[in-house]
């Protein structure tokens, strides 16, 4: 009895210690429990201001975002987003209005190539083929990830830059019509004295022949000298038509002839290019072509010793492009006048006007073309002329526009 009484104790205070186990466990985890849930709350509240602040800068980028887009919109300038590999990724209305469509996702060249013409005189600048001329500037994004191009209308900077240009071509030439007096004073003088004496019957017709020819040469040296004038006065405005290349050359090769005469001077003329068409103006590139002929020819005449000899390269390196090089072996040009040879009014001669290297780069410019000068002294002179005068054949290009293939950056010519 004793030993079941002992028994029952036994399990009695086992069951005690079982229920006083499991309430301080139950204890243990409802105070778990409430932390975990004082937990979740703190994270809960966390997550809401986490997400609330989320949502502000969402709204912030969304307002920036809306902001840029409006400046994008509203810039006077075209603006183009190209990736890694040149393709375009973005850009604005003014730059849709500038190149036409399509433009997302098209490479940046082709996009050059359908709607651009080169400026010769300027490698930051190009044309569009509506005429509008327009800057162009890159700048290159971090990392490589791509570029952004501005398109900046020049159009208006360029009326400004023409009417500037007016306004010193009318100073120059108030200062040319002040040099230029004694220049056309002196031959009229001589013409008029020449004249005189054709009338005298006891002149001999050898010598009436010899006046004549004077009378003739200086009369032709005042043409040139007015038609020099003219075209410098011209600023550039020149009429274009087609005129043959071939034609040119048999021009230059007479006049030349009649130039020179039977002296020390040979002039040889080289045409390899296979178009003859061009289109330009005609006479005031012949008579550009002759003065630098006419300095050459001048140049190789006070040589002291030697046969002088001219040559004509004519060629066409591209389907656009004309090239002429005019070199001669005669004394040549210091370096400090190349740099200024093509300046109005800057001569090297005793009785130069300065004009006609002037009308030289004036006429070219109106071809909007090119002109170079190589030269040292004893070496001869070599004068380049790249001219973007040959006619072309149109070629239907994509988005409807037609023209041959223009390369992204301007080919400088070196002579």
């Amino acid at each position: 009895m004793n030993i079941q009484n002992n028994d029952n104790a036994h399990k009695t205070e086992q069951l005690t210690d079982a229920f006083r186990a499991f309430n301080e466990w139950s204890e243990h985890l409802s105070a778990s429990y409430q932390g975990l849930e004082e937990q979740v709350a703190k994270l809960h509240g966390e997550l809401a201001f986490a997400r609330s602040e989320r949502l502000k800068t969402l709204e912030e980028k969304e307002k920036l975002a809306s902001r840029l887009e409006r400046i994008l919109a509203a810039l006077p300038a075209g603006v183009i987003v190209l990736d890694a590999v040149g393709k375009i990724l973005d850009c604005n209305a003014l730059a849709i209005t500038f190149l036409g469509e399509p433009l997302l996702g098209v490479s940046w060249s082709k996009v050059v190539e359908r709607s651009f013409i080169p400026v010769f005189d300027n490698p930051h600048e190009r044309q569009l083929i509506s005429g509008k001329p327009v800057s162009i500037t890159y700048s290159q994004l971090e990392n490589d990830a791509g570029q952004i191009i501005l398109l900046s209308d020049v159009s208006e900077m360029r009326s400004l830059q023409e009417l500037l240009n007016q306004q010193k071509q009318l100073s120059a030439m108030g200062e040319m019509v002040a040099s230029m007096a004694h220049q056309v004073r002196t031959p009229l003088a001589t013409a008029i004295l020449y004249s005189s004496q054709l009338g005298n019957a006891a002149l001999d017709e050898t010598k009436r022949q010899r006046f004549a020819q004077k009378i003739l040469e200086r009369l032709q040296y005042l043409e040139r000298q007015v038609n020099d004038m003219l075209i410098f006065a011209k600023d550039g405005r020149l009429s274009m038509e087609n005129f043959s290349l071939h034609a040119l050359l048999e021009c230059l090769n007479e006049t030349l002839k009649d130039y020179v005469g039977q002296g020390r001077v040979d002039v040889q003329i080289i045409n390899v290019a296979h178009d003859d068409v061009m289109l330009g103006n005609e006479n005031a590139l012949r008579g550009a072509l002759m003065n630098v002929l006419n300095n050459a020819v001048d140049a190789l005449g006070n040589m002291e010793s030697g046969q002088g000899l001219i040559t004509i390269n004519v060629s066409q390196p591209d389907a656009r492009n004309l090239k002429i090089v005019i070199k001669d072996n005669g004394p040549g040009l210091a370096k400090e006048h190349c740099q200024r040879i093509f300046e109005p009014f800057f001569t090297t001669k005793t009785n130069g006007t300065g004009l006609g290297l002037a009308v030289v780069d004036s006429v070219v410019k109106a071809h909007r073309g090119q002109v170079y000068v190589a030269s040292a002294l004893e070496a001869g002179a070599t004068f380049t002329f790249i001219l973007p005068c040959v006619m072309q054949t149109p070629e239907l290009l994509p988005g409807g526009f037609s023209g041959k293939n223009l390369s992204q950056e301007n080919h400088h010519e070196t002579v």
